[in-house]
């Protein structure tokens, strides 16, 4: 188990974490969310013993994570961290790369491990392949391969599919995230990109300013979320009257709605006016005018500009 226990952490005298607790259970994937800037990547920083806490502990199987006051080379041998900067050694092949780490005392068996690895990552054409010749999608593939090489207990992933394009990112995320599994492998991505949380992950951190402001169950999260923040992290959303949604409540005025729950209907007491409608490719994502609030909605065709359109609520 991983335990965070009320940590915070300052580069000179700007706080980035401020009083963060959290704990996960062996192979379980962690998401941790939020605005650029928020502290995502400090706090994978400070999990892998890259910086000093200025307060607070964090325990990886109940022994302390300390940082380079304490250690000649930071970072936990169990752990592994895939920074953004992927690390690769330009001047050695792909394989090289991925083997860099592995012991060369039964060479099939290396051998054996890296042709895995290469598969898995779909980088198999390239394994004599420089790395200085790769692009930075192909360099992120081979990192991720060379962070599992030696099957670690624990991954901190930071962004770890932003450099790959569309045509692989979909393939690659489902590999990775079944081996983690299938290895018991703990994972905490920090992520901008809501299709790494929804099918993979099982618990959401949600970090604003430094701070912790939910942490919760992923499909919990994305489906009730606590605040506007939270909520746009995944989406466009809308901030709606509940009664306007035929919604009766006294706990509080307003809903947090996302566009594919409005749907276009013949009449209703929420009527908008578009402003533009915006192709998809499995349909339009409208933005409309409600008195002189912004509503987005989802809908099969296109609304011409100042066209009325009334919605309806689905939960």
């Amino acid at each position: 188990m991983l335990q965070v226990k009320n940590i915070s952490f300052s580069y000179s005298d700007k706080t980035i974490i401020q009083e963060v607790s959290f704990t996960i259970e062996k192979g379980k994937n962690l998401a941790v969310i939020g605005e650029s800037g928020c502290g995502k990547s400090t706090l994978l920083k400070l999990i892998y013993g890259l910086h000093d806490l200025n307060e607070g502990h964090i325990f990886w199987d109940e022994k302390e994570v300390l940082g380079p006051k304490f250690h000649l080379i930071p970072g936990v041998e169990s752990m592994k961290y895939l920074a953004q900067d992927f690390d690769l050694m330009p001047f050695i092949t792909v394989a090289e790369n991925v083997g860099k780490f592995l012991s060369n005392i039964n060479p099939v068996q290396k051998k054996n491990r890296i042709t895995e690895l290469l598969e898995l990552v779909e980088m198999t054409e390239f394994s004599s392949v420089k790395a200085k010749y790769l692009s930075g999608g192909q360099m992120q593939r081979v990192a991720i391969a060379r962070l599992l090489a030696l099957e670690p207990e624990i991954v901190l992933l930071d962004e770890p599919f932003s450099h790959i394009d569309n045509f692989r990112k979909n393939s690659l995320r489902r590999k990775v995230f079944h081996y983690l599994k299938s290895k018991g492998i703990t994972c905490i991505i920090a992520t901008h990109d809501s299709k790494d949380i929804l099918a993979f992950t099982d618990e959401t951190l949600v970090l604003k300013n430094g701070r912790s402001i939910a942490n919760l169950e992923t499909k919990s999260c994305y489906e009730h979320p606590n605040d506007q923040y939270i909520a746009s992290l995944y989406d466009d959303v809308n901030v709606l009257p509940m009664k306007l949604l035929g919604i009766d409540t006294i706990d509080k005025s307003t809903v947090l709605v996302y566009p594919f729950q409005l749907k276009p209907v013949k009449k209703s007491t929420l009527k908008v006016q578009v402003v533009n409608s915006y192709f998809k490719g499995n349909g339009y994502l409208i933005e409309a005018f409600f008195e002189s609030q912004p509503v987005f909605f989802e809908s099969k065709i296109a609304f011409k500009e100042k066209e009325i359109v009334f919605l309806d609520y689905e939960k």
